[in-house]
């Protein structure tokens, strides 16, 4: 489980298709505290740990995973958002996150709104209905805060230190990012389908 609070930009540095897909990332984390089979949620997705250097850890990626994700456009020198799995007794600053993404939204527009920038997406129309003003989704591991929702388009707000302290600085128009939706919105809409 994670929080959507990144705590790392990550770097690829090498990746090598041999069934399954490796990717070396460079981290600031101390790998000397990071264990084999630990899993770190990487742009979103929750990853295991497959081996370990200095500054840098691996992970495999599944064929399953690359086809729901948009970990197939990494490419070396691509900057990620990391973070470790939640432990007992964190701060539970963002909100629970799996790491299961649910699919990809399209930013559809980028635009300034003093020193913060709206973002709107585009989710798959399946998901749409989980997105509601003022929940909660992770966006390439990000947990943020949906400002309003239109059909599939939703909009969000990234401030000046997310800018900073992750890859949304970055983004631009046609992107696909990782789309988790909350997973309590997941339980709401399946037990009122119950009803």
């Amino acid at each position: 489980m994670f929080t959507g609070i990144v705590t790392d930009m990550g770097e690829i540095r090498a990746l090598q298709q041999a069934g399954d897909l490796t990717a070396r990332i460079g981290t600031s984390y101390d790998t000397a505290g990071i264990d084999l089979g630990a899993s770190i949620a990487c742009d979103g997705v929750c990853l295991t740990v497959v081996d370990l250097g200095d500054d840098w850890f691996e992970v495999q990626i599944s064929a399953e995973t690359l086809s729901k994700t948009n970990l197939g456009s990494w490419a070396e020198g691509r900057r990620i958002n990391l973070e470790r799995a939640l432990r007992v007794g964190d701060e539970l600053g963002g909100h629970i996150v799996s790491g299961h993404v649910d699919g990809l939204a399209e930013v559809i527009s980028i635009a300034d709104e003093g020193d913060s920038t709206r973002i709107q997406f585009r989710a798959p129309d399946a998901l749409a209905k989980f997105i509601a003003p003022k929940g909660s989704v992770a966006l390439n591991g990000t947990s943020l805060t949906v400002n309003e929702v239109q059909g599939a388009v939703f909009g969000i707000n990234v401030i000046p230190h997310t800018k900073d302290a992750t890859t949304w600085g970055q983004v631009a128009e046609g992107d696909k990012v990782n789309l988790e939706i909350d997973t309590m919105a997941r339980y709401v809409a399946r037990l009122a389908e119950m009803s």
